[in-house]
């Protein structure tokens, strides 16, 4: 990342620039690595983007989910979005603006859809709400191989995006946060966030997640990351504990 202190100065900037550092293990992908294709150039800037313009229009809440889905994040370099989404000209968080310059990283000819971010679009836009989100994991886990598929993130990718999440909260404290799934909602009790649990959109959960949002028991949540999160640094090794769960966004 550009290390220029004015840039670097900046809480989003430093965050990626952090995370383009960070090194996955065999099975997984840093699509915001510096020393990736040139499509992780793209998703970096995307991502500051997205983030900028949630710090500058505070969103309704914060959404958090699992790890990115390899039709997802994995190639817009945004949580809850998708290329046919950008393409279509709707910012999937509920808010889209044509002039911030959102554009497709370019990796293949391929256009991906990803059905929780489709799904989570659908339900934002339905009660004009607008979101920013963030994964457990910031990576993209999959199967030993196969780069397009999903894998669960272990424990210990969990712990190791520990330290982003903290940051993702900390820059929108005050703003109800939302866990999408129990692994998500897990890495917020760690860091002692307080947060509304959510069924996750995917295998089947997309009616009881859109329940819930409607319901609005989020709403009553602040956010605030306690005082041990404060001492959470990035690590950039990982290991191989194995967690049961799905990838998501």
């Amino acid at each position: 990342m550009n290390p220029d202190p004015e840039v670097t100065a900046s809480p989003v900037a430093a965050l990626i620039a952090d995370l383009a550092m960070l090194r996955p293990p065999g099975d997984a992908v840093n699509m915001y690595a510096g020393d990736g294709p040139p499509g992780n150039r793209t998703r970096r800037r995307n991502l500051a983007l997205a983030l900028e313009a949630a710090l500058e229009q505070p969103p309704d809440l914060v959404l958090i989910g699992e790890a990115p889905g390899y039709n997802g994040a994995r190639r817009t370099g945004v949580p809850f979005t998708s290329e046919r989404l950008l393409l279509e000209g709707r910012w999937p968080l509920g808010r889209f603006d044509a002039e911030r310059g959102l554009t497709l990283a370019r990796d293949d000819a391929r256009i991906s859809a990803e059905p929780t971010a489709t799904i989570v679009c659908r339900e934002l836009e339905a009660l004009g709400l607008a979101a920013v989100g963030w994964n457990a994991y910031p990576l993209h886990p999959h199967r030993p191989g196969v780069e397009r598929s999903n894998r669960p993130p272990r424990a210990s990718e969990i712990a190791l995006g520990l330290p982003w999440l903290a940051r993702i909260c900390a820059l929108f404290a005050g703003v109800p946060v939302v866990a999408l799934g129990r692994i998500a909602a897990a890495a917020l009790t760690t860091l002692g966030v307080p947060h509304v649990r959510l069924r996750h959109p995917a295998q089947g959960g997309a009616r009881q997640f859109a329940a819930g949002l409607r319901a609005g028991e989020w709403r009553s949540q602040r956010n605030r990351v306690s005082a041990c999160a404060g001492g959470l640094r990035p690590s950039t090794t990982p290991d191989s504990d194995p967690l049961p769960q799905k990838s998501s966004t």
